[in-house]
């Protein structure tokens, strides 16, 4: 006859099996359990977004183009959100001081950057202690706009084309010079660009801004710049400048008769200034995803392209990876140009 346990030790054992059981499921299960609070915390602030007013940071003073569609951004947002959207400026350093502040902002997609090449791929190689990462450190959601620009000369200068300007250049190496509006600005670089894709050498004429570069460029003071097509335009319909060619990969709307400088013979060359909105890195995805549908809702509005059109910025969406991929390919190429023309702050 087989002995049987004393049925109050059996009921032991049979508990302490249960218990073993228990904590071998609970230790498969922690890991789930986990991962799944972790995901409802995450849910939590992008399912109520934006529950309070957001901020854009606009990295340079009122009344330029950063600012501009910062604050036409912020318009369109409030009414889609239903919430209020502040916009703040804070300029300086090339507008590296408004970049950091958002960089150093809770990654909640409530402080968002007005970006642009100057303080996101630019200033990277002009600045030697950047004090934030801007392929680390920010969140892109989308481009909302291009400002188209254009290589103009003035009318003494006798070239009519592209070709023709690196023809004589060539011909008088160093006798040339271009304005721009300061050293390591768009303007600079971009005109270096061309410097080296052309293999040309024209003197670099800085000014403290746009307004008195293209002033003197209008009296023969220099003979070249790129300069914005917005203020360009009514000085080429007056005769004042001419218009060889726009710097960006496809033509503008505001003169769609002039070729692209890698159509004119510079074939590879592409120079766009654009503006975009960026949230701090960390930012939820569902978040990211919610601003670039109403930035892209705000875009295709007529009012919005009108204004926009008015002041000579070209609307354009793009998804958060082909933005955050424009700004990894952008910052080794003014690297590049910084580097080779020797550009260095004012």
């Amino acid at each position: 006859m087989t002995d049987r346990p004393h049925p109050r030790r059996a009921d032991q054992i049979r508990k302490q099996s249960a218990n073993a059981a228990s904590k071998v499921i609970l230790a498969a299960l922690r890991p789930l359990i986990a991962l799944a609070f972790v995901q409802w915390c995450a849910s939590v602030p992008a399912q109520s977004y934006p529950a309070k007013p957001l901020h854009i940071i606009a990295n340079t003073p009122p009344g330029g183009p950063v600012d501009l569609v910062a604050r036409l951004t912020a318009q369109k947002l409030a009414e889609i959100f239903g919430r209020p959207v502040v916009v703040e400026n804070r300029p300086g350093a090339g507008g590296t001081i408004g970049a950091d502040y958002v960089a150093k902002s809770q990654p909640d997609g409530y402080t968002l950057l007005l970006a642009s090449p100057a303080s996101l791929c630019i200033a990277p190689a002009l600045y030697p202690k950047l004090p934030y990462d801007p392929l680390k450190d920010f969140a892109p959601i989308s481009i909302a706009a291009i400002a188209s620009f254009m290589l103009v000369v003035h009318p003494s200068l006798p070239v009519n084309s592209v070709r023709n300007l690196v023809a004589l250049a060539r011909a008088k190496p160093g006798q040339l010079n271009y304005a721009s509006a300061g050293n390591g600005t768009f303007t600079h670089l971009a005109m270096d660009l061309f410097k080296s894709m052309a293999k040309i050498e024209v003197v670099h004429v800085p000014y403290k801004g746009a307004a008195p570069a293209i002033i003197d460029l209008m009296t023969g003071q220099v003979q070249m710049m790129v300069n914005s097509a917005a203020t360009a335009q009514p000085h080429l319909k007056s005769g004042k400048l001419r218009g060889l060619a726009v710097t960006g990969a496809r033509r503008s709307a505001f003169m769609p008769e002039l070729p692209t400088m890698s159509e004119a013979g510079v074939a590879g060359y592409d120079a766009n200034n654009w503006y975009g909105v960026v949230a701090r890195a960390g930012t939820p995805r569902e978040i990211v995803a919610s601003l670039n549908a109403a930035i892209g809702k705000s875009l295709n509005t007529a009012e919005m392209k009108q204004k926009l059109l008015a002041q000579g910025l070209e609307p354009m969406v793009t998804t958060p990876d082909n933005f955050a991929q424009i700004i990894r390919d952008e910052v080794p190429k003014w690297a590049k140009v910084v580097k080779d023309s020797g550009a260095t702050l004012d």
